[in-house]
């Protein structure tokens, strides 16, 4: 808890969940759902792009679990939001607002996606974020090089977030 000036302030830690806008398996759901809800039973809060597939089964699974969720929208449009973001934020900047997911997480979980999701993945790297990367995203470590860039690898939703806390520690307060 911060003080500042007579006000005091609580920031908690940010897990950005990234991957698929589209249509995804049962299965993928059910993770990304289950990810939600590790997020929130831990007092956290999901960031997510607050659209559909993955985005919303996450956002699901941590309404559910009463913890907080951020979309950051690429649209102008409070509406394009799905119905478990708690706090929606139109950005009205299509794909750059991948930017604001990766700079407003502190952790990303990534999911197979298309090009959004690597593009997000990229600038996490940039910036010395870690990405938790489940079965089926993209292989970067055959792309060559990746001095610096924490890419880990998780194979269900308790390990992801595991990990993710596990790098938030190393951050410290």
């Amino acid at each position: 808890m911060e003080i500042i000036g007579e006000k005091k302030m609580t920031i908690l830690p940010a897990i950005g969940v990234i991957g698929s806008g589209r249509t995804i398996s049962p299965e993928q759901s059910a993770l990304a759902h289950e990810i939600g809800a590790h997020i929130a039973q831990r007092k956290m809060l999901l960031v997510c792009g607050g659209l559909g597939g993955i985005m919303e089964a996450a956002a699901k699974g941590a309404h559910e679990n009463g913890g907080l969720v951020v979309g950051i929208l690429p649209t102008a449009v409070k509406e394009d939001a799905n119905r478990y973001i708690d706090i929606v934020i139109p950005s009205g900047l299509g794909e750059s607002r991948n930017a604001l997911i990766v700079h407003a997480s502190d952790v990303l979980i990534a999911f197979p996606g298309a090009f959004g999701t690597l593009s997000e993945m990229a600038m996490a790297f940039d910036l010395g974020k870690s990405v938790i990367c489940l079965p089926g995203v993209w292989e970067l470590k055959k792309a060559g090089r990746m001095d610096g860039a924490r890419l880990i690898e998780a194979y269900d939703a308790r390990q992801a977030v595991g990990m993710a806390l596990g790098e938030l520690a190393k951050k410290g307060p």
